[in-house]
């Protein structure tokens, strides 16, 4: 199975789950995004690492991790991630030492904070983007009316979905309409429960 290399496109607060945030990875040279559930812990790891300017008084849990690797020469040369089981996303470090390569299970999460600190690529495998990959459309199929606030119509989504019972009541038709529109929205960790739901009826 082939590649696919991702980038960060950005962390967002979880509208709908306390303490949750959704990061957002972008397929390289494609229009495929992959949102990932992760704590704020993780969150705010992964934030400050990509700030290159902000430094924590103390080294958080991955920057012990990264001086340490350091110290024995220890690379990481990329992040996999190689699996996708009822939402739960599996990843992989890919290390190397002496010449001598080991593959490490991890949590996705820790994976992409370590991955910006050794600034390691980060992949995954086209059939798990063609799974819980979501498209993103042209910039003017996103335009909305002006007086339509994003923070409101992304309540009225997940109202309208709370009202309806959830998700379990919609058809697939609806199920794709509501997850464009929450794609459009740019709320991408009520798109990605939605593409969960569809993933679960294929």
């Amino acid at each position: 199975m082939s590649l696919i290399q991702l980038t960060i496109k950005g962390i967002s607060y979880s509208q709908t789950q306390s303490g949750a945030y959704a990061l957002v990875l972008s397929e390289i040279g494609g229009k495929r995004t992959l949102p990932i559930i992760i704590g704020a812990f993780e969150a705010q790891s992964i934030a400050i690492a990509l700030e290159k300017e902000i430094r924590p008084p103390r080294p958080l849990t991955h920057d012990l991790f990264k001086t340490f690797a350091d110290r024995f020469v220890i690379k990481i040369k990329q992040v996999i991630i190689h699996k996708l089981v009822d939402g739960v996303f599996f990843s992989s470090l890919v290390c190397e030492r002496d010449g001598v390569e080991e593959t490490i299970d991890t949590r996705t999460s820790d994976a992409i904070a370590l991955a910006v600190r050794f600034q390691a690529p980060i992949y995954t495998y086209e059939n798990i983007l063609d799974k819980a990959g979501i498209y993103l459309k042209m910039e003017e199929e996103l335009e909305f009316e002006d007086e339509l606030e994003e923070d409101e119509y992304e309540i009225d989504l997940e109202e309208s979905l709370e009202e309806k019972g959830g998700f379990s009541n919609l058809s697939i038709k609806e199920l794709h309409e509501q997850l464009d529109e929450a794609v459009a929205n740019e709320n991408y960790e009520l798109a990605a429960k939605i593409r969960d739901e569809i993933s679960k009826r294929s």
